[in-house]
């Protein structure tokens, strides 16, 4: 395999997060499910942004693309592929990519619909309540892979979110065939208990045969493999793929690699502000990891420490450099 310019490139749906702090009967009020994520149209967006709090946060997000932020704070060389409008939310998608140092190579869509956001309510106990208008996000196509940017990436990484539509879900194929050809390592996480519902026969089958790193939580892999148990679920992963991380929440992580089991605590938090973006960030540090070859239980460690500085504070992606943070 021939030596990689970047460490992780992405596929994924490029949002805009709208994030705000709520009470629990603000949730109530407006008709949010708490801790969940639920796919609304533009009108419902629209609403929700109107009531939400004058304080709420705007940030660049998506699942992939917070991992590839958070990647770059550890020092890596990241790139990202996503479809976003040719608006002002767009505009300013494309502008954080260019201060974070990650590249983004996509082409903005012309015309309706809009850049996609994610309206995100955060109650007190630091879970979210997530309504999602996936907008130009979801018309990301093959045409928009970048095959010269999967080709030069030792791995790819990709987010079950994308599975909601035919041709992004050819696009997430075709980029994961490129990889492939390339000798390049494929991970995929899946991303939602909701996506994993919607799609798990398709997810299966990708675990089965084309993924290499496969990242869940504990009750995203349990409703992957259809049980309660969460050893069971990993015994089953752990013979379809070669590397699976599963988060835990405060419980830390446990990485099942053939016969190999790591465990990995969780980083002492404060006070847990936002979850939003745990994950996405602990597939940042375990990538990183991971791309530079480090042992398992290291880029589990790089993982928690990400997860832990972005749960300490709003927003889905790192305020402090990773890499300072994690003494490398």
């Amino acid at each position: 395999m021939s030596r990689a310019a970047y460490d992780v490139v992405a596929v994924g749906n490029a949002i805009v997060d709208v994030l705000a702090q709520v009470d629990f009967e603000f949730l109530a009020r407006h008709g949010l499910m708490p801790a969940s994520m639920t796919l609304v149209e533009e009108a419902r967006a629209t609403e929700l942004t109107g009531v939400f709090p004058a304080s709420k946060v705007l940030a660049p997000g998506g699942s992939a693309a917070n991992t590839m932020a958070g990647v770059a704070s550890y020092g890596g060389k990241a790139g990202y592929m996503g479809k976003v409008a040719d608006d002002t939310l767009g505009e300013s998608y494309a502008s954080a990519f260019a201060a974070a140092g990650v590249r983004f190579t996509t082409h903005p869509r012309k015309g309706p619909p809009g850049t996609a956001r994610s309206l995100i309510a955060v109650t007190p106990d630091g879970q979210r309540s997530m309504n999602t208008f996936l907008g130009a996000s979801s018309l990301l196509e093959p045409g928009d892979i970048d095959r010269a940017l999967v080709e030069d990436a030792t791995i790819l990484f990709m987010e079950g979110y994308l599975f909601d539509r035919d041709d992004a879900k050819a696009a997430f194929v075709h980029a994961a065939e490129i990889a492939r050809g390339a000798d390049r390592k494929v991970s995929l996480t899946l991303s939602d208990t909701f996506c994993v519902e919607r799609h798990r026969a398709s997810f299966v089958h990708l675990v089965d045969h084309h993924v290499d790193v496969l990242f869940a939580n504990e009750a995203e892999i349990v409703s992957l493999y259809e049980t309660r148990d969460l050893g069971e679920a990993l015994t089953a992963a752990r013979a379809a793929c070669p590397v699976v991380a599963v988060t835990r929440s405060e419980h830390g992580s446990v990485i099942a690699a053939g016969s190999e089991t790591v465990t990995v605590r969780a980083e002492p938090v404060a006070k847990v502000i936002d979850t939003t973006g745990a994950g996405d960030q602990y597939a940042a540090g375990f990538l990183y990891g991971l791309a530079k070859g480090l042992p398992l239980a290291e880029c589990g460690r790089l993982g928690s420490v990400a997860a832990a500085e972005v749960i300490s504070h709003m927003g889905p992606r790192p305020e402090t450099n990773l890499r300072q943070l994690a003494g490398l």
